[in-house]
């Protein structure tokens, strides 16, 4: 896909992102936003969808999904700019917040 303007930056928000305590064995539900400033390519709804939902069945702390999503992310569409800003909904009395970013 073709980039939009040159000053454009791209979004995708979910709360439907989860991913398995490598702890306990339990789900944990993020909340996610990605936005990117794109170069030439640009990341497709669906396969982003489909590429989330890949993290159901895998263990990961909140730290290392996110930079796991930055690291595949960036594989994927090269941006000038990307951040990725996951937070971990409330488990124990806390909610754990990881941003990475890249550019």
């Amino acid at each position: 896909m073709e980039p939009p303007g040159a000053d454009a930056t791209v979004e995708f928000t979910t709360d439907e992102l989860t991913a398995i305590c490598p702890v306990t064995g339990q789900p944990d539900f993020y909340d996610l936003k990605l936005s990117y400033r794109p170069r030439l390519k640009l990341l497709e709804s669906k396969a982003m969808k489909l590429y989330l939902w890949g993290f159901r069945d895998r263990g990961a702390f909140a730290e290392d999904l996110a930079a796991t999503l930055l690291e595949d992310l960036v594989a994927a569409c090269d941006p000038e700019e990307m951040t990725v800003d996951l937070t971990q909904q409330v488990r124990g009395g806390l909610k754990i917040r990881a941003v990475v970013r890249h550019g």
